[in-house]
Order: structure tokens, then C-alpha cells, then sequence
């Protein structure tokens, strides 16, 4: 590949360490790319509001593809620039077909807030008996009834089953949703995230490769779970981590060191 146009990344496994954060090698790699004017765009499942910190720290002000493709974020204004959202409709017939293929499974629905850097206006509304996979947020969540947690459009339903593996949960869930919604998961903790009909990492990424003019042969991502399987496949460079998931090195054009080696910092040092 000639020197990329776009890069775009994968956060949680990808870019930020298994501590969680941006090393000071791919900091100073990032800060590279944008000096020589190419842009780096953040993509991820993350939520906007849980964009912020991980831009600070790598230097960030651009887009950011939120929710597994659902929302593009723009960091520097603070402002969601698009989403696509699941009707509660839709919600409701999924939370009906996920109950039936995966009992005793909890749920959780992410909102759009005007801010994500203000936290009491984004809303994240989830069952009792919902927890984060996430070390953060390894606890009860305030319980709500289901039909708060369906009844108004999110950008993405979680379903949690601790009891399972993410991988084990697809294999369930699968045949029973279809392509009625886009499913797909960025940990094995035993969670999966829906979306509405067709939105991936790719889509979201592809919309702003459109914003800025540059073709997917000129675009470089990294990943490392099913969720950026699209986004790998789409990218005219596709690169997982090699601490990715099956799944994902088997799609890329390349495989890189993993997040605790700079894997992202290492393949971008060819050009930069």
C-alpha cells in the first residue's frame, strides 16, 4: 500500500493498551499522521460520551464513528453529526426474539445525548440485572422496565448472558434475528449489540471517508473483533492486532504486533 489518505482505528484492544490507555509510541505516531495532514478517525463500539478521553489522550479532534457505525461524532465540536437509530418497534420485536433465544439474558438500550461530553445528557438505560462486561462498570445498574428500555429509538440494544460467550450467544441469537437488524460484539464476555438493519464500522467509516473525499483503496484501519470485520474487509489496507479475534485475522491483509506492543504505531511507522 502507497501511503495512506485516511486512517481509521479500532479503540478498546486496538489503539489503547490492555491498561487502557494511549502509549506514548502511538501517541507520538498519531501526532505524526495528523501533522502531515492525513486524517485519523477514531472507530469504534464505544458510545460518543466515551469517545472523549481516549481523543485527549491520543491528540484527537476529528470524527469519530460511534456505536459499531450507529452514530458519527464530531470531537472537536462536540457534536453528533449523524445516527442511525432502531425504532422501539424494532426494539421491542428484537427483545422478543433475543428472550426466546437466549432466556434469562438481560438488556440495555444506548440513547443519543446532546453532549457527549457532558454525561448526565447522554442516556444508557438498562434492566437490573444488566452488568457492563467492562471492568468500570462491573456492577448493577439502576434496574428500569423493560418498556423504558424499548420504548424510545437508541442507536444500539446490548444483551448480556454471562452465563455464555459472545461467539455462543451469535451462534444462538443468529438464526432466530436475521438481517432484520445488524448484529455483531466487540468482547467474548458474553455481550452482544444490535443496530439498525445494515450499520457496521464500515458504513460509518465509509460515510466519512465521503465527507473528506478519500477513497476506500486509500484508507488503512486497524481491528481486532467481529465488530471491525466490515471495516477490515471494506478498507483498501485492513490491518488486525495479534491479539485479535479469529474472526478478524482471518479478513485482514496483514496482521500487526498486539495493543501491548504498539501494534497500530508499528505498521503506521512505514510512512510516518
Amino acid at each position: 500500500m502507497q501511503r495512506p489518505s485516511l486512517v481509521a482505528s479500532d479503540v478498546d484492544g486496538t489503539l489503547l493498551t490492555p491498561l487502557g490507555g494511549v502509549s506514548p509510541r502511538t501517541a507520538a505516531t498519531v501526532g505524526r499522521v495528523l501533522a502531515e495532514g492525513v486524517p485519523f478517525v477514531l472507530s469504534t463500539g464505544r458510545p460518543p460520551r466515551w469517545v472523549p478521553v481516549v481523543a485527549d489522550a491520543a491528540g484527537l479532534t476529528g470524527y469519530a464513528v460511534c456505536s459499531n457505525g450507529a452514530v458519527l461524532y464530531d470531537i472537536g465540536a462536540d457534536r453528533v453529526v449523524s445516527a442511525e437509530l432502531l425504532t422501539p418497534v424494532q426494539l421491542t420485536d428484537l427483545a422478543a426474539v433475543l428472550d426466546e433465544a437466549l432466556p434469562g439474558c438481560s438488556m440495555a438500550s444506548e440513547r443519543l445525548g446532546g453532549s457527549a461530553r457532558d454525561p448526565d445528557r447522554a442516556e444508557f438505560i438498562a434492566d437490573e440485572r444488566y452488568l457492563h462486561p467492562w471492568e468500570e462498570g462491573a456492577q448493577p445498574l439502576p434496574g428500569h422496565q423493560r418498556a423504558q428500555l424499548l420504548g424510545k429509538p437508541a442507536v444500539k440494544l446490548l444483551v448480556r448472558h454471562p452465563g455464555m460467550t459472545s461467539d455462543e450467544m451469535a451462534r444462538a441469537a443468529g438464526p432466530l434475528v436475521g438481517d432484520s437488524v445488524a448484529m455483531t460484539w466487540s468482547t467474548d464476555e458474553g455481550l452482544l449489540e444490535f443496530a439498525a438493519p445494515g450499520v457496521t464500522k464500515a458504513t460509518g467509516l465509509a460515510a466519512v471517508a465521503d465527507r473528506l473525499g478519500v477513497a476506500a483503496a486509500d484508507v488503512l484501519a486497524f481491528g481486532d473483533m467481529p465488530n471491525d470485520v466490515p471495516m477490515l474487509r471494506w478498507a483498501g489496507h485492513g490491518v488486525a492486532m495479534a491479539n485479535g479475534h479469529a474472526d478478524a485475522l482471518a479478513v485482514a491483509d496483514e496482521v500487526t504486533a498486539s495493543s501491548a506492543e504498539d501494534g497500530v504505531a508499528q505498521v503506521l511507522e512505514r510512512w510516518f
